[in-house]
């Protein structure tokens, strides 16, 4: 890791209100299997190790179940994901991979994502996206690793 930002104290209060924003997610109607599928996907296209197992741990203390877990990354491919989950997962990506389509969310994923989700919980899923895509750069700037996250921490660290 090249810089801890959980050890300095700026860093740390910022860390805070995102783990607070986080936390009011968790309050929206969007479900949290979704969430955590979305966060999972866009971490994998971000390539961030810490974001990844924070969201595979929480899923799965969630009650995710490992195929869908190990799926997601192949979901355009599998038959484990509802209609809606496609939708989400469509978003996430497209969200994701701005760089990479210059258009952003097109708007036949859109239009998906309207068939499925009402208004308060599209709020909450393009929140979603910009906040786990921002937390995934930080973590990948400063090369924090994945492996030694346990679910709950995040909620402590908004408790602390």
């Amino acid at each position: 890791m090249r810089f801890n930002l959980m050890e300095n104290a700026f860093a740390l209060r910022l860390g805070k209100r995102m783990a607070g924003l986080h936390q009011l997610l968790e309050q929206s109607a969007l479900p949290k299997s979704t969430q955590e599928l979305v966060s999972l996907r866009a971490s994998q296209i971000n390539g961030c190790g810490a974001c990844i197992d924070m969201h595979t741990k929480e899923a799965a203390a969630a009650g995710e179940t490992s195929v869908r877990l190990h799926l997601v990354a192949g979901w355009r491919e599998s038959t484990v994901f509802t209609e809606a989950e496609r939708a989400a997962l469509a978003l996430a990506e497209e969200g994701t991979r701005l760089a990479d389509a210059h258009h952003g969310v097109s708007d036949e994923t859109w239009a998906r994502v309207r068939e499925h989700y009402d208004d308060d919980q599209i709020a909450a899923l393009v929140i979603l996206v910009g906040l786990i895509n921002a937390a995934n750069r930080m973590q990948v700037i400063v090369r924090n690793p994945g492996g030694s996250y346990q679910p709950g921490m995040m909620t402590q660290l908004v408790d602390n």
